[in-house]
């Protein structure tokens, strides 16, 4: 019987059906960071019980690292606390670390992938949401908390219901200046922000045929923010390209032997899906967000949303809280809108990819007066590679300051915060009251470039007229 790629991954890792109709999955890969591990490792020494399988859990350290101080002790005592005990119990337990003195640290999952522990027909959790970035390579990759953490490190296995599978295929060729970002944007919107509640969403068609692993992962890891517990792409040749000769990527015999079985676990033709979505690449347009949630998004030439056209008591709501809140009138343009900051950075756009349109069109441009702009490499190896390259200094010279890696103002649980109500211009993935570390900040997500954009003009910008975007291969 034809299967698609979830029903095999969760086949092939069920260990048993439970009571209660869960079913208990075998968790291939493990991935930890300081913020929701403590707590789950301090249960293990409650129960008097070892890491069950250490060689699958690996760590880093992401969210509390000031991106403008790599000497310790840090400023912040509560986030020096937490990387050292991260430290200990990476080293209590034999588990691999990524600190900052590795050369290998940054965003949990950037570093994944890059170090190719990131498997195509895996099962991957983490104590993040943003775990479905993973999927880009045809895993099945859960956020989970930490009482879940504790079970993984414990037994290997986590309990989880079976969710359905929705097809989302974006089809034909994205016009100039559309990105990967614009595209989960553009879904989200489609779909909303719980339509994909109980369903993993397999990405699909021919702009996903045509994207780079990077641009997939940028799709992958918003899938939560449509509701979706899951979303993934099915592996390809562009899946083992990258992959092959990283660190942890299986060599010689074992590599053959690996894309057999990687292949095997794309869905197959004729395949069930409960659900299906088609999306023509022609309807895409460079996308941003108005309101307080990743579904609250328009084209950059659209009007922020009026209340008095809401279908629904819930609709109108909705966007009066946002309006309120983001202090934006109803049916103004949302181009033109002034911003204080501009963030580059976070595991949705914090790859090299990323930083190098953004140096292609920012060469010889200046960020606006009043503005304050900061790039933040998602990893070191990314850091590393920027500044190989010269896109630092070209980044630097434009008037960003480029930064360590870490999650930065993504979340800012770190330095990196709003202050008052600033509005931020960025590239991570969430919008939500008092993301960015203020809690009356405010934040409206968008594509590097378009972030690029707002920084040199001083507001919300389209990005194609500002940089003359022109017949160029969407990234």
């Amino acid at each position: 019987m034809a299967q698609s790629l979830f029903e095999k991954v969760w086949n092939a890792h069920t260990v048993r059906t439970l009571a209660n109709g869960q079913t208990q999955l075998l968790i291939g890969t493990h991935l930890i960071h300081e913020v929701t591990s403590p707590q789950a490792f301090g249960m293990l020494r409650d129960l008097n019980l070892p890491v069950l399988m250490p060689t699958r859990t690996f760590a880093t350290v992401d969210h509390i690292v000031p991106t403008d101080q790599f000497v310790e002790p840090y400023a912040d005592p509560l986030a020096q606390a937490m990387m050292d005990e991260l430290r200990k119990n990476c080293a209590d337990n034999n588990i691999t670390f990524f600190d900052r003195g590795t050369g290998k640290q940054g965003i949990v999952h950037i570093v994944g992938p890059e170090q190719g522990i990131t498997q195509p027909g895996t099962t991957i959790a983490c104590g993040d949401s943003h775990t479905s970035t993973h999927g880009a390579f045809g895993a099945i990759a859960f956020g989970i908390g930490t009482t879940q953490i504790r079970d993984v490190l414990a037994t290997q296995t986590m309990a989880l219901g079976q969710l359905k599978v929705r097809r989302i295929e974006v089809n034909g060729k994205l016009r100039p200046g559309v990105y990967a970002k614009d595209v989960i944007l553009h879904i989200i919107a489609q779909l909303g922000v719980n339509g994909g509640t109980g369903f993993a969403y397999e990405y699909a068609g021919e702009v996903f045929d045509n994207f780079t692993m990077e641009q997939r992962m940028t799709v992958c890891n918003m899938s939560i923010e449509g509701g979706a517990r899951v979303g993934y792409v099915n592996p390809d040749e562009t899946t083992f390209e990258y992959l092959k000769g990283r660190p942890y990527a299986p060599t010689g015999a074992d590599w053959d032997a690996a894309v057999a079985r990687w292949s095997d676990f794309a869905s197959d033709e004729g395949c069930r899906y409960d659900d299906v979505v088609v999306i023509d690449a022609a309807d895409i347009a460079p996308s941003v967000t108005w309101g307080i949630n990743p579904g609250q998004g328009i084209s950059i030439d659209q009007s922020i949303p009026d209340p008095e056209t809401a279908t629904t008591v819930d609709e109108r709501a909705s966007i009066e809280e946002a309006l309120e809140y983001m202090k934006f009138a109803p049916g103004a343009p949302i181009k033109g809108t002034k911003i204080d900051v501009a963030f580059l950075g976070s595991c949705t756009n914090g790859r090299l990819s990323d930083f190098q349109e953004v140096a292609k069109y920012l060469e010889g441009r200046q960020v606006a007066p009043g503005v304050k702009a900061i790039a933040v490499p998602g990893s070191q190896i990314v850091a590393a590679q920027c500044e190989k390259l010269g896109i630092d200094k070209i980044i630097a010279a434009a008037g960003f300051e480029w930064r360590a890696a870490g999650c930065s103002m993504c979340l800012a649980m770190n330095p990196d915060k709003l202050i008052g109500d600033q509005l931020c211009a960025s590239s991570s993935n969430r919008n939500f009251k008092g993301r960015q570390g203020s809690t009356t900040g405010r934040t409206i997500l968008m594509s590097p470039l378009m972030v690029a954009a707002a920084a040199v003009t001083g507001e919300v910008a389209d990005a194609r007229e500002v940089f003359e975007v022109g017949e160029l291969a969407a990234v």
